[in-house]
C-alpha cells in the first residue's frame, strides 16, 4: 500500500463525510438538533463543561449515524439478495443511533431542566 500524506487522509475523510451527509434525512434532523442545542446552550449560557458534555454528545450522535450509513452503504454494495443476519446488523446499527441519542437527550435534559426551571418557576 503505498504511503499516503496527511493531507491526502484529511482529504479522504472529508469527501467520506459527503458521503456520509449526502441524501441521509437523518443526517439533517440531526443537525437541526444540534444547532438547537448550541442555540439554547448560548441563550441559557451553559458552562464550559456543559458544553464539552453537549459537543461530546452531539459528536457522539453524528459518529453513530456515521457509522449507521457507512454499514449500509457497504451493504448496498455487496449483498445482492436477502440475509437475516445483514438485516440484524442494519437493525443493530440503526439501534445504536438510537442509543447515543437517547443517551443525549438525557444529557441535554439534565443540563437545560434546571436553567429552564429557574427562568419558569
Amino acid at each position: 500500500m503505498p504511503h499516503r500524506t496527511w493531507r491526502t487522509k484529511f482529504s479522504d475523510a472529508f469527501r467520506g463525510f459527503r458521503h456520509g451527509v449526502r441524501g441521509q434525512s437523518s443526517f439533517f434532523v440531526h443537525f437541526f438538533f444540534a444547532a438547537a442545542v448550541v442555540g439554547a446552550g448560548l441563550a441559557l449560557r451553559v458552562t464550559l463543561v456543559e458544553w464539552c458534555l453537549l459537543a461530546l454528545c452531539i459528536a457522539g450522535v453524528l459518529t453513530a449515524e456515521m457509522f449507521n450509513t457507512a454499514l449500509e452503504k457497504l451493504v448496498k454494495a455487496t449483498v445482492k439478495q436477502h440475509n437475516p443476519e445483514v438485516g440484524a446488523a442494519l437493525d443493530i446499527s440503526s439501534a445504536a443511533v438510537l442509543l447515543a441519542s437517547i443517551g443525549a437527550v438525557v444529557v441535554g435534559a439534565i443540563i437545560f431542566t434546571p436553567k429552564l426551571w429557574a427562568i419558569f418557576a
